[in-house]
């Protein structure tokens, strides 16, 4: 394939990735916040055993989303001469990933700060590899020159991006109605009226 063909092709896909990109990078700069967040005395009481796992498990791999997210965005707006050395970065990325994905299945399977529910498993685990697989999949065939993984490694970048919006919107909600159950005490039950007139005739 000419170098004239990848580069019309690619460039169709500019602005696609130019959103993707852009969205990716300052998702993973508000990830950060959250995470300064999670550190403040607000949100302390809610913080039980083992807390490294649990961010290991459950907060890293959110920024590692956005990170490839953004890493992708950038492969596919670079002005490659061939499909080949496309092809290999993007499945060395996948495959890193999907290496990654498995360590992160350990250790959200080891932490106990946290006991998952379906939900997490689907959007923690689940998700996550299968976006990764259909990175390294895609990767492959796209250096056969199939223009049809252009759009699968779109579909994959886009869910990656939901992913991480849904992981790090439900780690705060969390840690949030956590925090303010820790932090408003119980009101304690008043005592009838009758009960305390009575009380005091006794004493009486």
């Amino acid at each position: 394939m000419t170098p004239d063909t990848i580069h019309t092709t690619l460039a169709g896909w500019h602005d696609f990735y130019l959103i993707t990109g852009t969205a990716a990078a300052a998702l993973t700069g508000l990830q950060f916040i959250v995470q300064t967040l999670l550190a403040s005395d607000a949100l302390r009481p809610v913080s039980r055993s083992d807390p490294e796992s649990g961010i290991a498990a459950f907060g890293t791999p959110t920024v590692v989303h956005f990170s490839l997210a953004l890493l992708v965005s950038a492969v596919l707006c670079v002005p490659w001469a061939e499909y080949e050395p496309l092809s290999v970065t993007l499945a060395v990325l996948g495959a890193g990933a999907l290496v990654y994905s498995t360590i992160v299945l350990q250790r959200a399977r080891r932490q106990r700060s946290y006991v998952p529910v379906l939900e997490d498993w689907l959007w923690h685990i689940l998700l996550p590899g299968v976006v990764y697989i259909a990175v390294l999949s895609a990767a492959i065939f796209i250096g056969r020159g199939a223009e049809g993984s252009l759009f699968a490694i779109a579909a994959a970048t886009l869910l990656l991006l939901c992913v991480g919006i849904h992981n790090a919107w439900d780690t705060v909600t969390y840690l949030t109605l956590n925090a303010l159950r820790a932090v408003v005490p119980e009101e304690e039950p008043t005592p009838p009226r009758n009960a305390a007139r009575t009380h005091g005739r006794r004493r009486r």
